[in-house]
């Protein structure tokens, strides 16, 4: 397996470590060239994994799909993996087609409403869907099924092992599924850190606190509703413990929404994680003075978006998340019925951001984000992914319409095990007399 990563930040970079420290000898992921637009940093990131050979460097601009399609035609790899801002995914794919190569990303292009969210203020008006998270991209999944390639959307960790574990828990856990929500939470912190940290992309994670948030209805289908609205108390595995999580816009709802015939009879899809008061306290202001525009405006002789400049300012992710303390749980919550009684099910990844560090040399976050597609790019270079067990061959998909099994097998062997948490239910409390009574009569 050769792929052209583009994009050498956080998640690009913990792929790489990654893939090596599961295939020290390059037997697997042969070669992973490692390029971005500042040729420095895609040096830097090939020198740390010290194999220039296996992990070359290489300077391309993302926003030119003919220079990355280029690329990935003389360095003969398999898939073009995206680690850019989601900004950049129909570009990408535009450069997979040219290059005659798979594509993967983790996470969908935006979704656009009227007016736009980024105009809206706290307490406005829901706008309307214009295009959903994702549309962009599906459109183009004919033109992936007529080259026989895939494009692999939104195979990160939320979404990616979510919707991997939504798969699993109706192939095996569910008889009948009333509802999956992602819940996500952490007790992560800085120690003698003061101010606001983006500890993932900034300018993806304003995106994602600034939208109305999605939720998927079997009658109502999608609607988007008050980004943190209906927040709830959820208990974490570990030591995250509680946390009040609310609505925010996700992938995994439109990849739930539209997998629905794959999942059980699925009646309702959300997604809601957990964020300090005091950091959206800071998202609100920058939406108040405009800085959350992903729009180029004009100062003096220069366009430059607002976000942008907040993204560039703001302190480096990769450099305060390697000084995180903590633990982050990221999974699925599951409500339905199995074997005629009422049944939920928290299925989770619980990583320790400390461990990360020692082990990567990268960020909790963006480790746990970078396993989900290596896994993936190991289980489309072994069979396990295309074709097998009736899974798709080609066009735009997403990890609900893969067969979870192989991928739930290999977390473990990537130092990423799941666990399952049974929750209260008519299932637990029936296993558990059924527990002493088996005690009894051995």
């Amino acid at each position: 397996m050769k792929a052209l990563i583009v994009g050498t930040g956080g998640v690009g970079e913990s792929m790489a470590q990654i893939a090596k420290r599961r295939d020290p000898k390059g037997e697997l992921f042969e070669e992973l060239v490692m390029s971005d637009a500042d040729a420095a940093r895609a040096a830097a990131v090939s020198a740390r994994l010290g194999d220039d050979k296996r992990f070359p460097s290489a300077q391309v601009d993302a926003r030119d799909p003919k220079a990355v399609a280029a690329l990935a035609r003389a360095e003969g790899v398999d898939i073009v993996c995206n680690l850019c801002p989601v900004s950049m995914n129909v570009t990408l794919m535009e450069a997979a087609l040219e290059a005659g190569t798979h594509y993967l990303d983790t996470g969908m292009s935006p979704s656009v409403y009227d007016p736009p969210s980024a105009r809206r203020k706290p307490g406005d008006p829901l706008p309307k869907p214009v295009k959903l998270i994702g549309d962009d991209q599906f459109a183009l999944s004919d033109r992936f099924s007529a080259a026989d390639k895939l494009a692999l959307i939104s195979f990160g960790v939320e979404p990616g092992m979510a919707d991997f574990y939504a798969r699993y828990a109706a192939d095996h856990l569910f008889d009948e599924v009333d509802e999956m929500g992602v819940r996500d939470g952490d007790n992560l912190a800085i120690p003698g850190f003061e101010g606001v940290a983006f500890a993932f992309s900034p300018w993806t994670t304003i995106e994602e606190c600034t939208a109305p948030g999605l939720v998927w209805e079997a009658d109502k289908g999608f609607f988007p509703v008050e980004a943190f609205s209906e927040p709830e108390e959820f208990t974490m595995p570990g030591d995250v413990g509680r946390v009040i999580s609310a609505n925010v816009e996700h992938d995994e709802v439109v990849c739930m929404g539209r997998n629905a015939d794959k999942l059980k009879g699925i009646k309702r899809a959300t997604f809601k994680y957990a964020l300090d008061p005091a950091f959206m306290e800071a998202i609100h202001t920058l939406q108040w003075l405009n800085l959350d525009d992903p729009n180029p405006i004009r100062i003096g002789d220069v366009m430059v978006a607002p976000r942008d400049v907040v993204a560039a300012a703001a302190p480096d992710p990769r450099d305060l998340g390697t000084r995180l303390v903590g633990q982050c749980s990221t999974g699925l919550w599951v409500k339905g019925r199995y074997g005629g009684l009422e049944r939920q099910i928290y299925l989770y990844q619980l990583s320790d951001a400390e461990e990360c560090v020692a082990r990567y040399g990268t960020p909790i976050i963006t480790a746990q984000t970078a396993f989900t597609p290596v896994i993936v790019l190991e289980m489309l270079a072994t069979g396990k992914l295309a074709g097998y067990r009736d899974n798709p061959t080609s066009g735009t998909r997403v990890a609900e319409e893969f067969c979870a099994d192989p991928f739930v097998a290999l977390m473990p062997d990537y130092g990423f095990p799941g666990g399952v948490m049974e929750m209260d239910s008519e299932f637990r409390r029936a296993g558990e007399r059924s527990g002493i009574t088996a005690l009894a009569s051995a």
